[in-house]
C-alpha cells in the first residue's frame, strides 16, 4: 500500500469514527414498499417511487407489448449524443407532447436532474448576473451555480422578505437576475410558494428558475408538479422535471422559450458532450407521460397517507417541516441517527441516516420516502419504537 492509499484509509478511519461512514447496498425491490437486502424482506423507506409505477410489473408488461410491432423501441443506446446523431425520432415527438401539455413554446431534454441542474445555469447566467439561490437547493443546483460566472447569494429557507430584501439592495447592479428554487424541498420536505416568487419575479424583472424533482407525477391533477397545483406554469421561465422519481424513468426536461432551447443546445455542455438517452427510455418516459393525469387515484392516496404519516411524527414531539410525502425524522446529532436507524432495521424498516454536509450541522435526520403503496397501519411499528426509544435525543 503506497502513502496515497493509506493516507485514503485514514480519511475513511476517521469517517467511520464520526458515524459519517457512507457504504453501498445492494438491495431487490419486491413491490412499491418493500425490498429484500441479504435474504431478509424490509419495508422500503428510502425509495422515490412515488406512485409505484417503477415497480409496477402489469404497467412494465403492458409497456413492452405495446412495443412489439416497433423494434426500434427496443434500442438501448442511442449511439451518439443529440448533436451527432443521437437525436432519434421519439425525442422530438415527447419534446413537442411536453410543451404543448405545458403550453409553453419548447421543452428540452438532459440526460438527469443533474446533467441539466449542472448545465442549464452556467449556459444562461453570465458576468454581470447575479443568482439568488435558496439555502435548502439540490447539491446539483449548487453545484451548477459556482460553475456559472454570476454572482451567488443563498437567501435564508423559505424566506421571501429576505429574498426581497436582497433584490431591493442589489438588483440593480445587476444585467440579470435568476431567483432558483426547488418546489418540494428534498430534505425537508416543506413547499414553495411559488405565487409569492412570481410576484417577485415580476415586480422585480428577474427570471425564475424551479426544480419540480420532487412534485413532477405527485401534484397538481395532471401530475404536472407544484407549478400547475399552484397555478403558474406560464409565469416560470425555466421549469426542469427531473424523472427519476414518480416519473418512474430517468432523465429530465426543462420547458421554457425556444430562444432559451436553442441557447442551451449551442452551449450547455452536459447535454451537447453527453450520449443521446437510448430510444427505450424516451418510449418509457413518453408511456408514462400519456397515463400520468389517470393516476389521480394514487396521487390522492399518496397525500393521504403522507399526512397521517407527519401528523404522528409531530405528535410524538419531533419537529415537522414537511408539507409533503418527504418526511424527515429529524434526530439532531449524528451518532442518536444512526442509532436510530439500526433500531428501525432490525424491526424490518429500510430507512437510512442523512448526515452533514447533506444536511445542516445538527440537523441529522432519518428521511422517510412515502409511496401510494403504504397506509398509515403499516407504519404502526415505526410509531411504537419512536415513542419507547431513548438511544437518542429529539432536537
Amino acid at each position: 500500500m503506497n502513502g496515497w492509499t493509506q493516507e485514503l484509509e485514514r480519511s475513511l478511519q476517521t469517517l467511520e469514527e464520526a458515524d459519517m461512514l457512507r457504504s453501498l447496498n445492494t438491495t431487490t425491490v419486491l413491490d412499491g414498499a418493500h425490498i429484500a437486502h441479504e435474504g431478509k424482506k424490509y419495508f422500503n423507506l428510502i425509495s422515490n417511487d412515488y406512485l409505484s409505477l417503477a415497480s409496477d410489473p402489469n404497467l412494465q408488461e403492458q409497456f413492452y407489448a405495446q412495443q412489439q410491432d416497433c423494434p426500434q423501441a427496443y434500442r438501448t443506446s442511442a449511439t451518439a449524443s443529440r448533436l451527432l446523431g443521437g437525436n432519434h425520432l421519439p425525442y422530438e415527438a415527447l419534446e413537442q407532447s411536453i410543451s404543448r401539455r405545458y403550453q409553453k413554446p419548447a421543452a428540452l431534454f438532459y440526460n438527469s436532474g443533474y446533467h441539466a441542474n449542472l448545465g442549464i445555469l452556467p449556459a444562461l447566467a453570465e458576468k454581470g448576473d447575479l443568482i439568488l439561490s435558496d439555502k435548502l437547493n439540490h447539491a446539483s443546483m449548487i453545484d451548477g451555480m459556482r460553475l456559472s460566472a454570476a454572482d451567488l447569494i443563498r437567501y435564508r429557507h423559505l424566506d421571501y422578505e429576505h429574498l426581497e430584501k436582497i433584490l431591493q439592495q442589489k438588483r440593480h447592479l445587476y444585467k440579470r437576475v435568476f431567483i432558483v428554487t426547488e418546489s418540494i424541498f428534498s430534505m425537508d420536505g416543506d413547499i414553495a410558494d411559488l405565487a409569492t416568487l412570481v410576484r417577485l419575479k415580476q415586480a422585480y424583472d428577474t427570471l425564475l428558475y424551479v426544480d419540480e424533482a420532487h412534485a413532477v407525477g405527485t401534484s397538481g391533477s395532471l401530475g404536472m408538479g407544484e407549478a400547475e397545483q399552484q397555478g403558474v406554469i406560464a409565469d416560470i421561465d425555466l421549469l426542469l422535471c427531473p424523472l427519476g422519481k414518480a416519473m418512474a424513468s430517468y432523465g429530465a426536461w426543462l420547458v421554457c422559450e425556444q430562444a432559451v432551447k436553442d441557447i442551451l443546445v449551442n452551449r450547455s455542455r452536459t447535454l451537447i458532450f453527453s450520449t443521446a438517452l437510448p430510444p427505450v427510455n424516451i418510449h418509457w418516459t413518453a408511456y408514462i407521460w400519456e397515463r400520468m393525469p389517470s393516476f389521480n387515484d394514487k396521487r390522492e392516496q399518496l397525500k393521504n397517507t403522507s399526512q397521517l404519516v407527519r401528523e404522528a411524527i409531530a405528535h410524538l414531539g419531533y419537529e415537522m417541516p414537511s408539507q409533503s410525502h418527504i418526511v424527515p425524522i429529524i434526530t439532531g446529532e449524528v451518532s442518536h441517527t444512526v442509532a436510530l436507524a439500526n433500531q428501525l432495521k432490525e424491526e424490518g424498516f429500510w430507512v437510512l441516516p442523512v448526515r452533514p454536509p447533506t444536511v445542516p450541522k445538527g440537523k441529522a435526520r432519518l428521511r422517510m420516502s412515502i409511496t401510494d403503496s403504504m397506509n398509515i397501519e403499516d407504519f404502526t411499528p415505526l410509531f411504537q419504537l419512536l415513542e419507547k426509544t431513548t438511544t437518542f435525543k429529539k432536537p
